[in-house]
């Protein structure tokens, strides 16, 4: 069997990855980059959304119906916790850096506390709306041109197909949000500078509720993506985490096009290097590029430097 059969499919595997740390990632810079406030609890978020998802979609049935209602409903809860979270803790913090963090870690000890109590401590699946075996094409130059074959055993799932291209329209529907509406221009218009917008009347703690309760439905939406081809499981959301951070120094804070372009390099290299070396190769790789970033271009790939 030749390499580059293999070298494709590792390639989808990872831009699955990348798809569901893309959107974990852009909810995590899109609330650093509004609000300033480095979310710890965003994980549990992501958590939260595959946990309900498995709860949700055995409200509804199970099936292509129970799948559809955790997609729709799951971001919609998280968001509307994560803005009570916001109204009733972090703008009691008055948004201070330090103390958000330390508040942050406190809410997410108390969600994955209620999920344990709640939900338990196994791991549970939701089945995939749809699951067909795409065969994997590849095509061979000869002597006589190109030719089409199709190697044997290669194939991936349509859920994993799915995967991407509902990140790939999520994802283009949040830069439509904020380069081409009018709630963009006032985020942005809040990011730059706090102050000036509400003296212009912005309601500023509006802004952090909607933006805080966006990133965590980005990060529930992902959760709920994942949850059939990883298990929900209340421990989960630490290396989701983890993973998101990585991407989000390596593409800069704050910034929406590097968070992208980190993401889809994570993915890719984890995906290729777990098929062809191991997993913890993958995640060696992904830290000695942080080292490398936080080195030679402190501000990320796309970040602005200080003034």
């Amino acid at each position: 069997m030749e390499f580059g059969p293999y070298l494709m499919l590792a390639a989808l595997e990872g831009a699955v990855t990348a798809a569901v740390l893309a959107l974990m990632a852009a909810g995590l810079s899109l609330v650093f980059g509004v609000m300033r406030v480095v979310n710890v609890a965003h994980g549990e978020f992501y958590m939260l959304g595959a946990v309900l998802a498995f709860v949700v979609a055995g409200m509804a049935g199970g099936g292509a119906l129970g799948f559809v209602a955790a997609l729709v409903a799951v971001p919609l809860i998280v968001g509307a916790l994560a803005v009570a979270a916001d109204v009733t803790v972090l703008k009691r913090v008055g948004y201070d850096p330090e103390r958000t963090i330390v508040a942050t870690i406190g809410i997410l000890y108390i969600l994955q506390q209620v999920t344990l109590m709640g939900y338990g401590p196994d791991a549970r699946p939701v089945a995939a709306p749809f699951n067909q075996r795409i065969a994997l094409p590849w095509v061979e130059w000869g002597a006589g041109g190109p030719s089409l074959y199709w190697p044997w055993g290669l194939s991936i799932t349509s859920y994993k197909l799915f995967v991407i291209g509902a990140a790939v329209v999520v994802l283009a529907g949040l830069w439509v949000l904020m380069t081409r509406t009018r709630i963009g221009l006032v985020m942005r218009a809040t990011q730059l500078d706090r102050e000036t917008a509400q003296a212009f009347g912005i309601p500023v703690e509006r802004v952090y509720a909607l933006v805080f309760g966006l990133g965590a439905g980005l990060a529930a939406l992902a959760g709920v993506l994942i949850v059939p081809i990883q298990q929900a499981h209340y421990l989960m959301g630490g290396d989701a985490l983890l993973l998101s951070f990585i991407v989000v120094i390596i593409g800069g804070l704050g910034s929406l096009p590097g968070t992208l372009i980190a993401a889809l390099l994570i993915g890719l290299s984890d995906g290729i290097l777990s098929v062809f070396f191991s997993p913890t190769l993958a995640k060696i790789v992904a830290t000695l590029l942080v080292a490398l970033v936080l080195v030679f271009r402190p501000q990320g790939l796309m970040g602005k430097a200080p003034r």
